[in-house]
């Protein structure tokens, strides 16, 4: 076993096809050798019937009389009951070998110094007694024939089976070549030394479905690649500012060290600027969490209306960026139905789209939260602002990763993940988030968790 798995799939194969075809080229020789043979004792045994055919007829109409002496070449011998031959034409050695009595027509195969002979036994019953007519068929001409017949069977499964072996060996190389294409390629690639996709055959084979199905997840991984090469780029971006920001905050109360009141707001300014950190990086880890194939918990809906109610009571008391009203409602009819998302990750969901509904809003404006189920049991939260809504070229990239509508507005953060992390949530549990101008003004968010 260890060395068949060293050798070639080109090898492999010829031997397996050269196993299968010796299998039935030497089983087909067999059936061929038997039915000859057979079709050669017949022969044999017709003609020694013929032979004996005209004495069992003389003894049958005259029992009274000696049979008549058969011809030259003709191999016939007539044996009374008492185990006297009145006709002897029999060969010494094969007349010794047969025996005294038979009870009905006997075929035998005996050998003799000639060869193979097929000797006939037909039982006579007369008013004379009883006799038994013998007569032999020299069956080296069959023999013969038999023997250059398998001679010939053995050349030909032997020739049969190279033309099978190279005609496989010939076959196999042809349809690994593209194989073989693919590899170097797979290789160019690997070491930079070429880009592009693998090459696919012209036949629309199984190959060719394995270099399409391998050309796609090239794609995927240069793809996740380029997303990971820009988000590090984007993540190293973001974090710059803060890190300026804390540096210069750091230095300046470095300066203020005799100056209590300006030490004070150094440092205050330092801790906010550590917090937008702490921020972006638990963000950024749950966006990687995300990618992670754990399995998802099931919540209850009734778990996560009290964490909408949560994180509307947290917005309400956020006063960052003026007053603004939250306002929620629940229309939840099956409170036991159940949903791919966990309570914390819901609420984060929440926390998100209300806190850009807040920044979206003007001062006095209402934020509304609304909680729903639909006639699937499908669970619909919509997040609503009063504000002048989002720019249209920017709905088909809202919840791509450090995207912003307004890259002047710092609210909360202003990281560009929060939608990121949303959409992350939301396709994690199996639904889908939009963004979409109202026609009143102002935008909606919408996340949908199918029921399980």
């Amino acid at each position: 076993m260890r060395v068949l798995r060293r050798l070639s799939i080109r090898t492999r194969i010829t031997l397996g096809s050269l196993l299968v075809g010796a299998v039935v080229l030497v089983g087909t020789a067999l059936v061929l050798h038997l039915q000859i043979e057979r079709a050669t004792i017949e022969t044999d045994r017709s003609l020694a019937e013929r032979d004996a055919a005209p004495f069992v007829a003389d003894l049958r109409s005259n029992p009274g009389e000696a049979p008549d002496r058969p011809s030259q070449g003709v191999l016939v011998g007539v044996r009374d009951a008492a185990g006297a031959w009145t006709v002897d034409a029999l060969p010494h050695e094969l007349r010794d070998r047969l025996p005294d009595t038979v009870r009905d027509e006997t075929t035998l195969r005996l050998r003799d110094h000639r060869g193979v002979v097929t000797v006939v036994g037909v039982p006579v019953t007369t008013s004379a007694g009883s006799f038994v007519v013998w007569a032999a068929q020299d069956g080296r001409g069959g023999h013969e024939t038999l023997e250059r017949v398998d001679r010939s069977l053995v050349v030909g499964t032997v020739l049969a089976l190279a033309a099978f072996g190279g005609t496989a060996w010939l076959l196999t190389t042809l349809a690994l070549r593209p194989v073989g294409r693919m590899r170097r390629t797979a290789e160019a690639i690997s070491t930079g030394t070429a880009a592009g996709h693998l090459p696919i055959g012209r036949s629309d084979d199984e190959l060719a479905g394995l270099a399409r199905t391998l050309n796609a997840f090239l794609d995927r991984q240069r793809e996740h690649a380029e997303r990971e090469r820009r988000m590090v780029s984007d993540a190293s971006h973001e974090l710059r500012t803060p890190l300026a920001a804390l540096t210069a905050r750091l230095e300046l109360a470095h300066r203020s060290s005799g100056d209590a009141a300006a030490l004070e707001r150094e440092l205050t300014a330092a801790e906010s600027d550590a917090a937008r950190l702490v921020a972006l990086a638990n963000t950024l880890l749950e966006l990687s969490r995300l990618d992670e194939d754990t399995p998802v918990p099931s919540t209850p809906a009734r778990d996560l209306v009290s964490e909408l109610m949560a994180s509307v009571d947290r917005a309400r008391a956020i006063d960052v960026v003026g007053p603004r009203d939250v306002d929620f409602s629940v229309d939840v009819g099956d409170p036991d139905a159940r949903y791919d998302v966990a309570p914390a990750a819901f609420a984060r969901v929440v926390d998100n789209l209300v806190a850009n509904a807040i920044a979206a809003g003007s001062d006095g404006g209402v934020v509304r939260a609304t909680l729903r189920q639909d006639d699937t049991r499908a669970l619909e939260l919509a997040v609503t602002d009063d504000g002048p809504g989002v720019p249209e070229a920017f709905l088909p990239q809202a919840f791509d990763r450090f995207t912003r509508a307004d890259e002047s507005r710092t609210t909360l953060g202003g990281s560009g993940l929060g939608l990121a992390l949303v959409r992350g949530i939301a396709e994690r549990g199996g639904g889908t988030a939009t963004l979409a101008n109202r026609d009143g003004g102002g935008a909606v968010a919408t996340v949908r968790f199918p029921a399980r």
